[in-house]
């Protein structure tokens, strides 16, 4: 064990005590006594974690994370907060400005060597997947919602077929719940056992790239697809993490944009995905136990080590009701920036399932159409920003 910790703390007594202990952990360890200190020898160094105080009296831990994430070095550097405040809405700016994990003094060793190792495991992990990805071109998104029923396989799939249309390169759209695939019958496309026969593998390496294109299918809108069975009984594979990881690294490198429908909720395999993914979509709706949910979605996303930046809400209301907020209130509520909104538009689904093809390339003129390509420029324009 070699990992780096640099500790940002104006308190000599935490640096010696703290450092001491994580030190005999086999941790290397650099100290710094004051906020600027600390971002200099966060740049200097390149940290694998910085474990940082609030309450210091030249800079506050909290301009030192903000700092920190607007330099392109330190912008993914796993932070812990490690303070004496103890009010929630310290922590919720903890993690609004960017702390990947919240620790309050005094606290037993055995929590604090726990939390520094989980941090630094996700950091390792994400980094692999990232390097795993054979190409190196790819740009994985995650579409997920705090609960069901909000529409994340239809947003993953016109969203596909959006930027297969504006960017005419090759899109991937990959199912990954087992058991529960819808897109075989949305689009009238057969052999949809493709990602029930990769989380079967009892061997890693056998989840090859080829092995992964190979279990895509062509569907006529130009997309490919691996899709999930539609049997009950393969939902006892969702608890392959190992294997989803693999698979993940390997879609990376497939094509130019590949998507994840994740669906509802936070699975044991989407923690264990999304960290790697360079953008998140959340879908929510217009009414406020929704919100409620989606609130507490994106502050767990950020307890996995998803940058906030990377997070990006969508609403999408999918019935025409009074009861649906407009979108300024709903922005207000959850207090995240809404890059577009979806409006009702049943009868262009229902149609479109009658032709199986995605909503998008149904009707092209359309105002759910235009209010997709919204949704695809920002995704194109993200994609073309430095990683």
């Amino acid at each position: 064990m070699s990992e780096k910790i640099l500790i940002i703390d104006d308190d000599l007594d935490t640096l010696r005590l703290v450092g001491l202990m994580l030190q005999r952990q086999g941790y290397q360890i650099s100290a710094a006594t004051n906020g600027q200190q600390g971002l200099d020898k966060a740049f200097d160094e390149d940290p694998d974690l910085i474990l940082l105080d609030i309450m210091m009296p030249d800079m506050d831990g909290y301009e030192v994370t903000r700092r920190l994430r607007s330099n392109p070095s330190t912008t993914e550097t796993p932070i812990l907060m490690f303070t004496a405040k103890t009010q929630m809405n310290d922590k919720v700016i903890g993690f609004e400005v960017g702390a990947n994990d919240y620790l309050t003094k005094p606290t037993h060793p055995s929590e604090l060597q726990a939390r520094v190792k989980a941090l630094l495991a996700r950091a390792s992990e994400k980094k692999g997947a990232r390097t795993a990805r054979e190409d190196g071109n790819g740009f994985l998104i995650g579409v997920v919602s705090a609960r069901g029923g909000l529409g994340a396989t239809t947003v993953a799939l016109n969203l596909a077929s959006g930027l297969h249309t504006r960017t005419k390169s090759e899109v991937v759209l990959a199912e990954t719940i087992p058991g529960r695939g819808a897109l075989a019958l949305e689009l009238g496309l057969t052999a949809s056992h493709g990602l029930a026969d990769l989380l079967s593998q009892t061997r890693l390496t056998d989840i090859t790239r080829d092995a992964v294109r190979g279990a895509l299918m062509h569907h006529a809108s130009g997309i490919k697809v691996l899709l999930a069975s539609d049997r009950p009984r393969d939902m006892h594979l969702i608890s392959q993490s190992a294997n989803y990881e693999a698979l993940a690294s390997k879609l990376g490198g497939l094509a130019r944009f590949t998507l994840l429908d994740l669906g509802a909720g936070l699975q044991p395999f989407t923690q264990v995905i999304l960290p790697h993914c360079d953008e998140v979509i959340i879908l929510l709706e217009g009414n406020p136990n929704t919100i409620i949910n989606t609130k507490a979605l994106i502050e767990d996303l950020h307890s996995f080590g998803v940058n906030t930046s990377n997070i990006h809400p969508v609403l999408n209301n999918r019935i025409r009701s009074d009861t649906q907020l407009p979108t300024s209130q709903v922005q207000a509520k959850l207090g995240h920036e809404i890059i577009t909104t979806l409006t009702p538009a049943p009868e262009l689904f229902v149609q479109a399932t009658r032709m199986q093809t995605p909503a998008v390339l149904c009707q092209p003129d359309s105002l759910t159409t235009r209010q997709f390509n919204k949704l695809v420029d920002f995704i194109v324009e993200r994609e073309a920003m430095p990683r």
